[in-house]
């Protein structure tokens, strides 16, 4: 004959058992997938990607928001997951709750700056938005509408993020650009010839020395002169946040966008932490970001 004390002990350990197998499937890591290739009519090449999927996505029927996180120069789509650990940030977060479950895409740029080149050799920009969005959304269970989309990244990948909110406003929630290549004219006109002819060159023009780099391929694809040139009703459509290090050398840069965005009467959100341009202050920082765009995602 089972006791009643039998019988709650049994109910207790049943019920310890299914506690334990809730929070095992709630902490089910993400899954990443580290080398993928689309191949692009516009480039006339193979474009590597990483994609972060959340725990649950192959366990549910549900389709998830998106952001689309940028690598830095001299990185490739990997550098994301190798040096900044996103997995392990993304996981942490989704599993208490500070962002929604998410589908994070990280495209390989080279040194394209994520934009078109002056002399339409590598039309980046063109592949990310006509080829490599489309694509991606439809090979992944995504949201694919402007309120469900962010873009996020570091340093070239944050210039990139800047660019493709200012220029498609419709196309994204929320922009997150930490350390972001930001230069003002005078600073173009001042860099160096090495940095120039191996950096800057081949996106704005080869060749050029001082007052000539002002080109229309700069101003094209110059951050402060899209914010002053845009319509501040285009400009309020995204949600941006700002982050940069105090010790970085771009900090000057970003305290201009910042005025700029200010002057625009463009609502954002500025942070300068301690830190330099180092991967130590974009892990401490990717999660704030994350957290920043996932609630666009959310429905208030």
């Amino acid at each position: 004959m089972i006791t009643a004390m039998k019988l709650v002990g049994k109910l207790f350990i049943l019920l310890f058992s299914l506690g334990a197998f809730n929070i095992a499937v709630a902490q089910q890591p993400g899954k990443v997938i580290e080398q993928l290739t689309i191949k692009s009519s516009i480039l006339n090449r193979p474009v590597k990607y990483t994609v972060y999927l959340p725990g649950d996505y192959e366990t549910s029927q549900r389709t998830y928001p998106v952001v689309y996180l940028l690598h830095g120069f001299t990185d490739d789509n990997t550098g994301w997951l190798q040096f900044g650990e996103i997995n392990r940030y993304a996981d942490k977060a989704i599993y208490d709750g500070t962002i929604p479950p998410m589908v994070i895409v990280m495209p390989n740029g080279d040194s394209s700056f994520y934009i078109n080149a002056y002399d339409g050799k590598e039309n980046y920009e063109d592949f990310f938005i006509k080829e490599f969005m489309p694509a991606v959304e439809k090979a992944y269970r995504i949201k694919a509408e402007k309120r469900y989309r962010g873009v996020a990244g570091l340093s070239m990948g944050g210039y990139g993020t800047l660019n493709y909110a200012l220029k498609y406003p419709d196309l994204f929630a929320a922009a997150a650009p930490l350390s972001a290549v930001v230069s003002d004219d005078s600073s173009i006109v001042k860099t160096n010839d090495w940095s120039w002819d191996n950096i800057f060159g081949p996106l704005y023009g080869r060749g050029l020395k001082g007052t000539a780099r002002l080109s229309k391929a700069w101003y094209d694809n110059s951050t402060l002169k899209l914010i002053e040139t845009k319509p501040a009703a285009d400009l309020k459509k995204v949600r941006y946040w700002i982050d940069c290090g105090d010790d970085d050398f771009l900090t000057k840069g970003n305290c201009l966008l910042h005025i700029a965005l200010i002057e625009k009467g463009v609502p954002h959100e500025f942070r300068v932490r301690e830190g330099a341009h180092n991967w130590t202050y974009w892990r401490t920082g990717i999660t704030d970001a994350l957290q920043f765009i996932g609630d666009s995602f959310r429905q208030k």
